[in-house]
């Protein structure tokens, strides 16, 4: 039986996590009402999750030395890695040690960390079907995967990066250079790495939300929310949706490839694994240990959303993957380059039907950085789609000024 403590108090149950961003900010707010100490680090300042955890801490966390002096110093009993840029070999070695649980496991933090060590666990270990695939570490070596077999169009996306940043699509050889360029610009890490992946002519791609929670009967069990569809653009989610419709027999399929991803990957906690779907084959893409930014319609939808469901998973208590309400989510972009900006229009995008906010609190805005997101349920996907679209054109990021 799990016990939980008193925040605050010798008795405090104390989590820690790496990253801070919207995603993170909703686990953290989801562990708070669970009466868990919460301590956020991030890179920089006041960022989302910051602003409301018990604790805030400011940290390069790609750095080994200063992330096990942190853990060191703050003690808490599970670090939850929110982000990519971890010194993941570091936390390897303080689970080793004792010295703390890495959730869901400080393996899976390593492996996901980049797409090579999960494609190539993926395709490899566990023989699921992919896309065809190389690794590059050279324009020479993408040009020359490219000739070779992968062939056009096809995707290159950095080895590590995270929402899309620096992934392309290449339809023929005027476009390959750009795409190197861009793909050294949009990773996490500087390291010249790029994956070269074939493209697959699929009719959509999901995500499949699964979670390993503790059961009764003390064991680990995998349970799966209903598919989210979603809608990329430059490789950025800009809108998602729940439930997407799948054939029966696609939808095994999904839900056997995330059984054997996430099972191998080990330990608790809610995953999110992408995937392309053609009729009723199904490709395996990606998966991250953590919640999905396309998750985030389940804050409309699902009566325990992703970030619930993670808290949950991590700390042993039981879950609810049960759907609410049909719904969907848009993006609230930026629109400015701004240090400090306000947003007019949320009243009128709170008035479209079945339709709410969350405006994320990121203290700097870019043209294209997310700085919200609408989300509506409704009796269908179709009527939450529009709704949700349009809710999220009422909000008018601006920049600040004395005037305003």
């Amino acid at each position: 039986m799990t016990t939980l403590g008193t925040p605050l108090s010798p008795s405090s149950t104390r989590v820690m996590l790496l990253g801070s961003g919207e995603l993170g900010k909703e686990v953290l707010i989801a562990l708070q009402r669970l009466g868990v100490e919460t301590i956020a680090v991030d890179r920089y300042e006041n960022a989302p999750g910051q602003q409301v955890a018990h604790h805030a801490r400011t940290i390069t966390m790609s750095d080994p030395a200063a992330l096990k002096a942190l853990i060191e110093a703050e003690k808490p009993m599970l670090v939850v890695p929110e982000i990519e840029a971890i010194a993941t070999p570091m936390l390897q070695q303080l689970e080793d040690a004792g010295v703390v649980r890495v959730i869901p496991t400080a393996r899976a933090a390593r492996l996901t960390m980049d797409r090579e060590g999960i494609r190539r666990l993926a395709a490899e270990t566990l023989g699921l079907p992919t896309s065809p695939y190389k690794f590059c570490d050279s324009f020479a070596e993408l040009q020359a995967a490219i000739d070779g077999g992968i062939g056009y169009p096809c995707v290159v996306k950095p080895v590590m990066s995270s929402s899309g940043k620096g992934q392309s699509k290449i339809d023929g050889p005027a476009d390959v250079q750009k795409a190197w360029d861009y793909a050294m610009a949009g990773g996490r890490v500087s390291h010249g790495r790029v994956i070269v992946e074939g493209f697959i002519d699929f009719d959509y791609e999901i995500t499949l939300l699964t979670v390993r929670s503790m059961g009764a009967d003390g064991k680990v069990q995998t349970s799966f929310c209903e598919p989210i569809g979603h809608l990329q653009v430059s490789g950025d989610y800009v809108e998602s949706w729940q439930p997407h419709p799948m054939a029966p027999a696609a939808l095994q399929k999904a839900q056997q490839i995330a059984q054997a991803v996430t099972g191998d990957l080990g330990g608790q906690g809610l995953f999110g694994v992408e995937l392309f779907v053609k009729g009723n084959e199904v490709w395996f893409s990606e998966v991250s240990p953590r919640p999905h930014d396309t998750g985030m319609v389940t804050m409309a939808t699902q009566w325990q959303n992703e970030f619930e469901l993670h808290a949950r998973a991590i700390l042993g208590l039981p879950v609810d993957t049960s759907l609410k309400s049909a719904g969907a989510s848009a993006v609230i972009y930026g629109g400015v380059d701004a240090h400090g900006i306000v947003f007019d229009g949320v009243a009128d995008a709170m008035r479209v039907p079945g339709a709410d906010v969350r405006l994320f609190g990121k203290p700097e805005s870019f043209l294209k950085r997310r700085m919200g997101v609408a989300l509506v349920h409704a009796d269908d996907v179709d009527t939450a789609r529009s709704r949700a679209r349009e809710a999220a054109a009422c909000v008018k990021p601006r920049e600040d000024s004395p005037a305003s």
